[in-house]
C-alpha cells in the first residue's frame, strides 16, 4: 500500500455528496484525492501515513478564481473612479502596448501571490496585451504559474479594433497554447476579450479556433449596459445571441460577467451549457450592475465566482469575493436568503470547476479528483468558535485564516506563506517595473 498524506480536520467540507464531515480526514496520494471518512477509521486504516492539519482546522476544497486577468497585476489603485468604458479608456489601453513577457511572468508571481494565500488554486485567466509578432509576452503567464504551484485555465484576451494585425494575434495564440501544453498545471483556452473588441474577420476565427479540438473560449458577455446596445446595433441581436448563433457556444465557454442579461439571454446560456463567472468585487468598484446569479443558477447555469484584475478589483483575494457574493445579493433583493454560505461555497468550489468544465477533475474532495485543498486555521482567534463551518469560512475567514494550500497533491502555502517563491524578491522585482510601465502608459 502507498504511503499517503492525511489532513485531518474539525469539519471537512467536500462539496460533494458527503457534505460536511465532523472530526474528519481527507487522504492523499499521488496527486489525488484517495479517500475520505471520520478521523478515527481513516487514521486506523493508514497507521503509516504522514498527519497534518489539525483537530479544530476547517478543510475545504481548493476555490476555483473563474476570471482575471494578471495582465493588470503591476497597475493597481489606478483609476478608480471610472464605469467601465471609461476606465479601459483611461487605464487598459494606455497599459497594453507597453506589456511584455517580463511584465507578465513578475505580474502573475505577484497576482499570484495573493491568489493562493486566499485559498484559490484553480485561477482562469485573460491576458490583455497588444501583440508583437515574433515576440510573444503571454508565455511568462505560464512559467511564473507553474513556479508558484497554482493551477491555470489561461488565455489571450485578443482583439484589433484598435490595429493589432491578424498575424501578431495568431502568433501569441500560439506561443500561449504551446507554453500550456508543456506545462504541469495550465490548460489554454481561445480568449476573445469581448465581441465588440474584434472585426468580423478576427471574431469568426477566433470561433473557428475555440472549436477546433473542443478548445473552449474565454469572453467577456454583457458585463455593461453600453455593451448590449453596441453590439444590438451592429448585429441586431445581444451579445449573448450573437454569439450562440454564430457557433461560439458549440465549444466550451467561460463568460466573464453577464450582468445586463434578459430572460433570453439567461435562457439562452443554460440551453447551451455556458458558465459564467461572477466578479462582484468589480461589478461594483466599476458600477457595472448585479448579475443575477440566482435566476442563472435556477436555470441549471453554472455560475462560479472570479476575483477578476488587479486593476480592476485591486485585491486578489477570493474569499473577499466570496463574501462580497452573498452580500451584493441581499442587498440587491433586500432578502438575508437571498444567497447562504453554502450556496457561496459551492460556487467558489465545485460550481467554478462545474462553469470550466472540470467538474470532472477538481472542486470537490472527492476520491480520484485532484488533491487541490484549503486548510484554515481552528486555533486564528477569527475561528476559535465555529459553530457553523459554511458561515465561519464565507463570514469570518480571510487570507489570515489560510494555514496550508495544496495543489495537486503538493504544498504551495505552508502556515500562511507562499514557499514556492519568495515573496518579498517577487514585491521588490515588481516595483520597478510598475513605475517604467506606469511612466511609458502616461499615467504619472
Amino acid at each position: 500500500m502507498s504511503v499517503g498524506t492525511l489532513v485531518r480536520a474539525a469539519h471537512l467540507l467536500t462539496s460533494d455528496e458527503a457534505g460536511d464531515i465532523t472530526n474528519g480526514a481527507v487522504r492523499l496520494v499521488g496527486g489525488l484525492v484517495d479517500a475520505v471518512g471520520a478521523w478515527d477509521d481513516m487514521r486506523a486504516a493508514y497507521p503509516e501515513d504522514m498527519v497534518t492539519g489539525g483537530a479544530h482546522d476547517v478543510v475545504t476544497p481548493g476555490f476555483v478564481n473563474t476570471h482575471g486577468h494578471f495582465s493588470e497585476a503591476l497597475v493597481t489603485g489606478i483609476a478608480k473612479v471610472h464605469t467601465l468604458w471609461e476606465w479601459i479608456y483611461a487605464l487598459i489601453e494606455p497599459v497594453a502596448p507597453h506589456l511584455d513577457d517580463e511584465t507578465a511572468y513578475v505580474g502573475t508571481l505577484l497576482a499570484g501571490i495573493q491568489m493562493l494565500k486566499s485559498g484559490i488554486t484553480l485561477a482562469n485567466d485573460m491576458f490583455v496585451c497588444d501583440p508583437q509578432e515574433g515576440r510573444p509576452t503571454t508565455p511568462g503567464v505560464v512559467r511564473a504559474l507553474d513556479e508558484l504551484g497554482l493551477r491555470g485555465m489561461v488565455s489571450y484576451g485578443a482583439g484589433d479594433v484598435r490595429g493589432a494585425t491578424m498575424a501578431a494575434i495568431v502568433s501569441e495564440h500560439e506561443a500561449l497554447s504551446a507554453a500550456a501544453a508543456s506545462s504541469r498545471l495550465s490548460r489554454f483556452r481561445v480568449g476573445i476579450a469581448a465581441i465588440g473588441a474584434q472585426s468580423d474577420e478576427l471574431y469568426k476565427t477566433s470561433v473557428r479556433w475555440a472549436n477546433e479540438a473542443n478548445q473552449g473560449s474565454h469572453i467577456h458577455l454583457q458585463e455593461v449596459r453600453e455593451e448590449v446596445t453596441a453590439i444590438r446595433g451592429r448585429h441586431g441581436v445581444t451579445p449573448i445571441a450573437h454569439a450562440a448563433r454564430t457557433g461560439l457556444f458549440e465549444a466550451p465557454t467561460i463568460a466573464a460577467h453577464c450582468v445586463w442579461v434578459d430572460r433570453d439571454d439567461r435562457q439562452t446560456l443554460a440551453n447551451h451549457g455556458v458558465g459564467v463567472a461572477h466578479n462582484p468585487v468589480s461589478n461594483m468598484i466599476l458600477a457595472s450592475g448585479v448579475c443575477p446569479v440566482n435566476e442563472l443558477r435556477q436555470l441549471g447555469v453554472a455560475v462560479g465566482i472570479g476575483v477578476d484584475g488587479p486593476a480592476s478589483n485591486d485585491r486578489q483575494d477570493m474569499l473577499e469575493a466570496v463574501k462580497t457574493a452573498v452580500l451584493l445579493q441581499r442587498v440587491d433583493k433586500l432578502q438575508a436568503t437571498a444567497l447562504t454560505a453554502r450556496e457561496a461555497m459551492d460556487m467558489a468550489t465545485i460550481g467554478g470547476a462545474s462553469a470550466l468544465g472540470m467538474d470532472g477533475e477538481l472542486g470537490s474532495l472527492t476520491p480520484g479528483k485532484a488533491a487541490d485543498l484549503v486548510v484554515f486555521n481552528g486555533d486564528d482567534a477569527a475561528l476559535a468558535n465555529v459553530h457553523d463551518p459554511y458561515e465561519a469560512v464565507v463570514f469570518a475567514a480571510g487570507p489570515g485564516q489560510v494555514k496550508d494550500v495544496w495543489v495537486a497533491g503538493r504544498r504551495s502555502v505552508v502556515d500562511g506563506r507562499v514557499v514556492t517563491v519568495d515573496e518579498a524578491e517577487v514585491a521588490g522585482r515588481s516595483r520597478p517595473l510598475s513605475r517604467s510601465l506606469v511612466t511609458r502608459a502616461g499615467l504619472l
